[in-house]
């Protein structure tokens, strides 16, 4: 069981290391934020991230793969949701900051924000289900099935909070306070790659399906 949840666990931080739309939605919310609005939104990505391990042990995951139609939808529409937040962020300099305030600094809205970019996310679900399908014993017990969906939740939680108080210190939001538009428009730039990449990616694959 120790060799099961150690390959689950390295192989969850490998994905939780490299840098995706939510490391990006993070620090741009812990930068220009309020601590409790980053957490606010950490918590809806950690939530979901409990969701795609515990749908994926369930075999969500063999559902995508077995029906792509579906996985596509939720591709092109975390996609255009993607695209969406990254308008957003790039139509927030300095010159409308009071506006922006306001709507970054809801934590229910962070929250919101965190959730639906994770859930609109299908790799997610894909990954857990080759992961788990990997390093889990040919027949788990309930007991192993439920210790790896919460690992893999806590190793989220664990780095999603540590992100939120890294760039949440007064040092780092005062200097994103000054670059504010730079920063504002480097993550509109990133995000709105990684919808657009999304968008590309579903559509080559309906057409290499007609």
């Amino acid at each position: 069981m120790l060799t099961t949840f150690l390959t689950i666990a390295v192989l969850h931080w490998v994905a939780l290391v490299t840098p995706g739309v939510n490391f990006v939605l993070i620090l741009q919310l812990a930068a220009g934020s309020p601590r409790s609005v980053s957490l606010s939104a950490a918590a809806g990505i950690t939530t979901v991230t409990f969701l795609w391990a515990l749908l994926a042990i369930l075999g969500m995951g063999a559902a995508f793969s077995a029906h792509p139609a579906l996985r596509q939808a939720f591709q092109i529409a975390g996609g255009a949701y993607l695209c969406y937040v990254a308008w957003k962020l790039w139509r927030a300099p300095a010159a409308v900051a009071t506006e922006v305030k306001a709507v970054t600094t809801s934590r229910a809205a962070a929250f919101r924000m965190g959730f639906i970019t994770n859930v609109f996310n299908p790799k997610t679900a894909l990954f857990f289900g080759s992961v788990f399908a990997t390093a889990l014993p040919p027949s788990p017990g309930p007991a192993v099935l439920a210790g790896a969906v919460l690992l893999c939740w806590f190793n989220a939680v664990v780095w999603h909070v540590f992100l939120a108080l890294a760039f949440s210190h007064g040092r780092v939001q005062s200097v994103y306070q000054r670059g504010r538009t730079v920063f504002n428009r480097g993550a509109a730039g990133l995000v709105g790659a990684f919808g657009l990449r999304l968008l590309v990616t579903t559509v080559q694959e309906l057409r290499a399906r007609v």
